[in-house]
């Protein structure tokens, strides 16, 4: 399932996004996919796993995303892990860490905090070093190109 949501990530590269995907995942059966589209939607919450929570909402009919796993390549930012335990999801899988903006492990742990009324499993660096390289790629592709 990585490999989908690593596909996405290419997808928002190839747009000129932060190359992030992610899927949303039940009974083995993908009922979400997204990528980051801030700059298409110029919309500061359109984050992969954002857009794929929504999807997979509607997919199921209902907010409560309590039989499904999100699979995302960057380790979830504080509004998406937000998000996630607003989702009722059980399980994330990601990628890379993310030491700038990581709201799992990097820092915050967010989906852990015993403080809040759901908790959740977590599966980190699953196919870290291809998630990680894509985003490199991609920064020092843009500061080559002098952009920010």
């Amino acid at each position: 399932m990585m490999l989908r949501a690593l596909a996405e990530a290419v997808r928002a590269e190839k747009e000129g996004e932060v190359p992030v995907g992610a899927v949303i995942v039940q009974d083995e059966q993908i009922i979400a996919s997204a990528h980051n589209q801030r700059e298409q939607l110029k919309d500061p919450t359109a984050h992969a796993e954002m857009i794929a929570i929504t999807q997979a909402a509607e997919s199921l009919g209902g907010w409560r995303l309590t039989n499904c796993t999100l699979y995302v390549t960057l380790e979830p930012c504080p509004m998406c892990a937000g998000a996630i335990l607003q989702a009722r999801i059980p399980r994330v899988v990601y990628g890379a860490s993310d030491p700038k903006a990581g709201a799992v492990d990097s820092l915050f742990t967010l989906l852990a905090d015993p403080r809040l009324n759901h908790q959740v499993e977590v599966v980190r660096g699953v196919l870290s070093d291809q998630c990680g390289g894509i985003l490199t790629g991609f920064f020092q592709a843009k500061r080559r190109l002098g952009k920010k």
